[in-house]
């Protein structure tokens, strides 16, 4: 078994967990936030429906600079209405999931950097990558989800 064809099952089930989440956001309450130093529910659900593409940023990159030249990162889009940001989610897991079967085990092994304006965070392998930081960072937003949708 390859690392990719181990990895797949998991992501398919955490994904379905995310779109499921994701179909409960209520379009209402996308203003709202839990706390005033909280993002707001629809900046939660975009940030959800993009996490996928860092699957695909880690498996198509050697590294990943947060703050370009020093600028603040820009977050992820404003998606207005649940549809868009289903829509949105649904494009980037298909192609997290196509980037990530198609990975070798050797490419899944070749170190992936994250950095913060020219500063060193990280340097993995790829597979951790993915499964440490995008996995576990998607079931952390996915809960902060569930919390807010029913708290």
């Amino acid at each position: 078994m390859t690392l990719a064809q181990a990895l797949l099952p998991e992501f398919d089930h955490e994904m379905a967990g995310v779109r499921k989440t994701l179909e409960r956001v209520p379009e209402d309450k996308f203003g709202w936030r839990p706390h005033p130093k909280s993002g707001t529910m629809g900046w939660l659900a975009s940030h959800l429906a993009t996490l996928p593409s860092l699957a695909v940023r880690t498996i198509e990159s050697d590294a990943y600079e947060i703050a370009p030249d020093g600028k603040p990162p820009s977050g992820p889009p404003k998606l207005n209405t649940r549809q868009e940001v289903l829509e949105t989610f649904d494009k980037n897991r298909d192609q997290a999931r196509t980037a990530i079967a198609a990975a070798s085990d050797d490419h899944l092994m070749k170190p992936w950097t994250l950095s913060y304006m020219g500063k060193t965070i990280f340097t993995l392998p790829r597979v951790q990558v993915l499964r440490t930081v995008f996995l576990s960072h998607t079931i952390h937003h996915r809960a902060q989800s569930l919390a807010s949708i029913c708290g």
